[in-house]
């Protein structure tokens, strides 16, 4: 297995311990915004995909609103945390999902999966964590059946006026606010800022979407929410 890059061994310490308080927090410190990008991407998948992928699954909170949607559908979620998939379990069982939803070990770059396996493919939060994004787009994208839907869910950076204040935000407010609930929140705070910004200035809007393209994905659209702080990418695999 290829030597995890140093953003993404920080990531994975960062989030290791977060795996109970997760999702109340991550929709505390979004004001509640969190979930919404979520249900979002999640109707980008159509409603007779009836096997779909969840990758960088974390918590499940994604794979089990997949399987929500539609009560004959079976879903795989992947994350490289231990711990996070612990939680994603705990999660999958209190909804009375577990024989619809498949919690498994692994890494977006190395799927442990066939091509051409799922009807669709959702992710979250991932290519600012790994070293090649257009190469891992394009291994989640072989793991489609051709005219099945790739979606993604991404921090988006506001513009206008509202960047200043997202800026004030994560800077000031996120650390401190992430400090209030416990210091591995704080330190997460932290990181998050510079790890969004740090993404859109390698992959700026326009080469985000040329790497889907180049990818294989075809009829690629985007979506901002929120006034900018939420992004959401979907296409069809050709």
């Amino acid at each position: 297995m290829a030597e995890l890059s140093a953003t993404t061994r920080r990531a994975r310490e960062l989030f290791a311990p977060l795996g109970p308080t997760y999702d109340r927090y991550a929709s505390l410190l979004s004001f509640g915004q969190d979930p919404r990008w979520r249900a979002f991407l999640v109707s980008r998948v159509p409603a007779d995909a009836q096997r779909v992928l969840d990758v960088a699954t974390g918590t499940a909170a994604v794979a089990i609103r997949l399987a929500q949607a539609n009560p004959e559908r079976t879903v795989v979620g992947i994350d490289q945390s231990p711990e996070m998939l612990a939680a994603g379990r705990a999660h999958v069982e209190a909804a009375g999902l577990a024989e619809r939803i498949e919690l498994r070990e692994g890494r977006a770059e190395q799927l442990p999966t066939g091509e051409g396996e799922f009807d669709a493919l959702t992710f979250t939060y991932l290519l600012r964590y790994v070293d090649d994004p257009g190469a891992t787009l394009r291994g989640l994208a072989r793991a489609v059946r051709p005219g099945g839907v790739v979606a993604m869910l991404e921090f988006g950076l506001p513009r206008g006026v509202w960047r200043a204040l997202w800026e004030l935000y994560v800077r000031v407010g996120l650390p401190l606010a992430g400090g209030v609930v416990s210091p591995a929140w704080r330190d997460v705070g932290s990181f998050l800022g510079p790890s969004i910004r740090g993404f859109h200035e390698r992959l700026p809007a326009p080469r985000l979407l040329e790497l889907w393209r180049e990818a294989g994905i075809e009829d690629v659209r985007a979506r901002r929410l929120s006034l900018g702080g939420g992004l959401v990418v979907w296409g069809r695999r050709a």
